[in-house]
């Protein structure tokens, strides 16, 4: 049989007998469930409505907040129908203007929605910031000279994690896909602050660096690693290098300002020295050797600590920093990147739990690290790279075939029945943003928004994973608009949350689904691990945050009619057009910035920076001019060119940049 034709036939086999959870009958009656605090502009939007019918209608209303001593707001005029198909309706096309309205979904015989927002990248701006402010609330010590790693769970920077939770590597994403918005937030702090994610970065790689030899105590840890035949560790002291190769790359494009040379270099020549001895130039495997129930003996591409694609991740970011040192290697380390890549295509397999659902928290990074080295190397990544991706696409779209657009287990199985799996679904949407962006692929972006929805309320339990707590609340640790978060919480865990901004807490298991709300197992039940959320949990929502991006940031440069500007003379100006998630405030009028470089003919570089200003409240479009000119110097706005010279202008860095450029007659 013709390839093509069997591949083909193999594939409908396996969708055809996944269909099994996507074709379940919903017989419960529920009310709509929507994201509670709303939807991105120009994104997906769904509302699932347990037992309706095919075919019952559903509106879109306008929602006025209650009156002053009114119990509850008035739903307002219609903007918006369609009907339910699957036990869901979508509303994409439904794009208003003025992200401070709220509106609601209405079904016959199903009631009202909870409001809900649509404005500009909602989501990043609303979430962004308590995404790694929750990191800087669980680190087991407020400075490094208190920090003792016998008394932390875990023995890492973060309470109830180790070297393997990788802060450092997703913050330097995190940063890096959108700068702008991250060095606004200095409102709290003194003018002139370092931007507050900036300094969790630093905290972190020192931790790394003062960390990297460490092999002693650590507080409780169920679990030993090290490879067959040789002697076991207690501490995963070989990750703190990933770490650092993260810092590395991230120090000569934004870190150098707020880090010295000699401190770049101490870890640069620590994590040369290390990196083979470590064993952090291939995959490894079989690392873990677990006493806990859910991961119980020695496990391949356990969670902690060797993720599958991480080889690949920390030697992208290696061979990035060494691309901008003078004396670097980047071949030597995008061969390892290869030869890891190379690996993982071999021996991925998606019908192992270990490689997919039950590497849990830790599953994003595998497609993530495929699909981050077709970002920033794609002539140097191994042959089947993109292959690779298409087949774990086709996989997903497969088991999310259901009305949460949930991924199924088996199908027998929704859910585990036991385990918690806020990390897996929190982090699965920024798997599939990544994996959409370098295949283009819009079905599996819009299967990515509906993993944020199942975050932010839209699941059996019709909760947001955070549980909404006063105390959060006061410290602006949770979002706004959100009405109703999970059940429980479990404050005095080993992550001890209570306190912690933006943590996620738990996640509906087996007996939830397809829709059952009482079945999501919370505390006081012999099923109560569902309820604690962790480290790795929320590193996995982070890198949702940042690979939602792609996709929706555009920079272009345009002449003075407006049109696309590739070519200019000395002498005249040009618009720069930045769009990005910097629209914090529906009602004001933002800032934002892009990176300008002129490049002679003889390759000398002059670089500088452009401020931006929003075109008018709530537009999400960010504009300057520059003018081109003789000047004695550049600076801002006036740029100094010459015929021949090249501008470019860019906004990201380390593969999330958008960039356009300029041709000087």
């Amino acid at each position: 049989m013709n390839p093509l034709r069997l591949g083909a036939l193999l594939l409908l086999l396996t969708t055809t007998a996944a269909h099994g959870q996507s074709r379940a009958v919903v017989e419960r009656k529920g009310p709509p469930l929507v994201n509670q605090a709303g939807y991105n502009l120009h994104e997906a939007k769904r509302v699932v409505v347990p037992g309706a019918p095919d075919g019952t209608p559903f509106q879109v209303r306008r929602f006025d907040p209650p009156a002053p001593g009114a119990l509850q707001g008035e739903a307002g005029p219609v903007v918006f129908d369609g009907t339910i198909e699957g036990y869901a309706g979508d509303f994409t096309d439904f794009n208003p203007e003025g992200g401070a309205q709220e509106y609601v979904v209405t079904v016959p015989g199903h009631g009202r929605s909870y409001p809900f927002r649509i404005a500009d990248h909602l989501m990043e701006t609303l979430s962004s910031r308590m995404a790694y402010q929750f990191f800087i609330d669980v680190r087991g010590a407020a400075d490094h000279d208190t920090f003792d790693p016998v008394r932390v769970a875990g023995g890492g920077p973060s309470r109830d994690g180790g070297a393997y939770t990788l802060e450092t590597v997703f913050e330097v994403l995190l940063y890096a896909s959108n700068p702008a918005l991250f060095d606004r937030w200095t409102d709290d702090l003194p003018p002139d602050a370092t931007p507050d994610l900036i300094d969790l970065i630093l905290w972190h790689a020192r931790f790394a660096y003062d960390y990297r030899d460490y092999n002693g105590p650590t507080g409780y840890r169920p679990y030993t690693l090290g490879y067959e035949g040789r002697p076991e560790q207690t501490y995963d002291y070989q990750n703190t290098l990933d770490h650092l190769a993260a810092f590395l790359a991230a120090y000569p494009v934004f870190l150098k300002p707020y880090a010295s040379e000699e401190t770049y270099r101490r870890y640069r020549e620590a994590t040369l020295r290390l990196w083979e001895p470590y064993d952090r130039h291939k995959v490894v495997r079989r690392w873990v050797n677990s006493r806990k129930w859910i991961d119980i003996g020695r496990e391949e591409f356990n969670e902690m600590g060797n993720a599958l694609g991480q080889s690949v991740l920390r030697n992208l970011l290696m061979a990035l920093a060494e691309e901008r040192c003078p004396d670097g290697d980047p071949e030597r380390f995008y061969r390892y990147a290869h030869d890891a890549a190379a690996e993982i295509i071999r021996i991925w397999d998606f019908e192992n739990p270990r490689h997919t659902w039950l590497h849990r928290n830790a599953e994003h990074i595998g497609p993530q690290a495929l699909a981050y080295f077709l970002m920033v190397a794609p002539a140097k990544a191994p042959a089947g790279t993109r292959e690779k991706l298409a087949a774990w696409r086709d996989y997903i779209l497969t088991r999310t075939d259901n009305l949460w657009h949930y991924r199924t287990h088996s199908d027998a199985e929704w859910a585990h029945p036991k385990s918690k799996e806020v990390g897996t679904v929190a982090g699965l949407g920024g798997a599939m943003f990544a994996v959409a962006h370098v295949l283009g692929d819009a079905e599996l972006r819009r299967r990515a928004w509906s993993q944020v929805n199942y975050v932010f309320g839209q699941n059996p339990v019709g909760a947001h994973l955070s549980h909404r707590s006063p105390e959060r609340e006061e410290q602006g640790g949770y979002w706004p608009g959100v009405e109703r978060g999970w059940p429980d919480a479990y404050p005095h865990g080993a992550g001890d949350l209570a306190l912690v901004r933006g943590a996620l807490d738990g996640s509906p298991l087996d007996a939830a689904f397809p829709y059952n709300p009482e079945g999501y197992a919370g505390l006081g039940t012999e099923k109560a691990y569902a309820t604690e959320g962790w480290a790795v949990t929320n590193r996995a929502w982070m890198s949702t945050l940042t690979f939602s991006t792609l996709a929706s940031h555009e920079i272009s440069l345009l002449d003075a009619a407006g049109r696309p500007a590739h070519r200019a003379s000395p002498g005249d100006s040009v618009r720069v057009r930045l769009q990005a998630a910097l629209n914090r405030h529906p009602a004001e009028v933002e800032r934002g910035w892009v990176n300008v470089a002129v490049t002679s003919p003889d390759g000398e570089v002059v670089e500088s920076r452009l401020p931006l200003r929003e075109t008018g409240p709530d537009t999400g479009f960010f504009e300057g001019t520059l003018h081109l000119g003789p000047y004695p110097e550049s600076g801002d706005d006036h740029l100094r060119v010459a015929p021949e010279d090249r501008v470019r202008v860019s906004y990201g860095y380390l593969g999330f940049t958008r960039s356009a450029t300029l041709e000087v007659n």
